[in-house]
């Protein structure tokens, strides 16, 4: 049954079911889970889950059930849809009237002199998004400028992490925690990707960076937290480390000069689910 654009609109219409749809559309493709929602957006559950049956009802988001657990996605054709309906039916599909949901197939990188700028985001950026940062800047090959922030900074670097990178060989004298305001005034460098490696700050809304810059979803569980005793805490860092290279590696390799905008995305949020940690010989 085809659901009507004025039903959808009106599921977004309430601010809170607007706040759950956001959240799913950051996290997307990832399934997240109806308590990890609730958690974020500091709902009850009842509450959570009233406002995830109407969004489900209007077709804009998805439900699957994993064991006892429900979880829920965006269902972007839904999406898609809607806007393709509002532009055609509002702006006669005009372009000088509405901007076109369509991106042009053009490739990101027309420029294979320009470094792009790649900004990794966590939420204390003490750990796995400055590995992130160090592992791009070694494995680049030139091509790219590494920035990492947190949306809560710490305010140091993690000693193991520190240990772990430089026993690698990577460069650990530039490494800092840092806000991830740094990097959203008029000064900062303008970013060609964003990467959310935990949850937690994919959760959250983070700042509308300038020059609309492709974002992904890269979580990963967090070493920090690992328990057990040094040896097994020590590697939980080392397999964060090689889950994001092999992420890193993959991405590098992309062919930036031929795929267009969507092929790309595509591409990114597919490295995105790779759980292999395991280092390469």
């Amino acid at each position: 049954m085809e659901i009507a654009i004025h039903d959808k609109l009106s599921a977004l219409a309430h601010p809170n079911r607007l706040e759950v749809f956001r959240l799913l559309m950051r996290r997307y493709p990832d399934a997240v889970p109806a308590g990890q929602i609730a958690q974020a957006l500091d709902l009850k559950p009842n509450t959570a889950s009233v406002y995830l049956s109407a969004l489900k009802k209007a077709g804009l988001i998805e439900q699957t059930r994993t064991g006892t657990s429900l979880q829920y996605t965006t269902n972007l054709g839904e999406v898609r849809g809607l806007f393709d309906g509002l532009l055609g039916g509002c702006c006669q599909s005009r372009p000088d009237l509405c901007v076109p949901t369509t991106l042009p197939e053009t490739p990101i990188m027309t420029d294979t002199t320009r470094r792009l700028n790649a900004l990794f985001i966590c939420t204390g950026n003490s750990a796995r998004s400055l590995m992130a940062e160090s592992i791009l800047r070694t494995e680049g090959l030139g091509r790219f400028n590494a920035f990492s922030a947190g949306t809560m900074p710490s305010g140091q670097p993690h000693p193991k992490v520190i240990e772990l990178l430089g026993s690698k060989g990577h460069d650990i004298g530039q490494l800092r925690s840092k806000s991830v305001d740094e990097f959203n005034s008029d000064e900062a460098p303008k970013m060609d990707f964003v990467f959310t490696v935990c949850d937690h700050a994919a959760n959250e809304e983070c700042p509308t960076w300038p020059g609309q810059p492709m974002s992904a979803h890269w979580g990963l569980p967090d070493p920090v937290k690992a328990g057990g005793t040094d040896a097994q805490r020590n590697l939980a860092f080392q397999q964060a480390y090689g889950l994001l290279r092999n992420r890193i590696t993959a991405f590098v390799s992309l062919p930036f000069e031929t795929l267009d905008r969507i092929s790309l995305q595509h591409q990114i949020d597919d490295i995105g689910r790779q759980t292999d940690a395991s280092e390469p010989e």
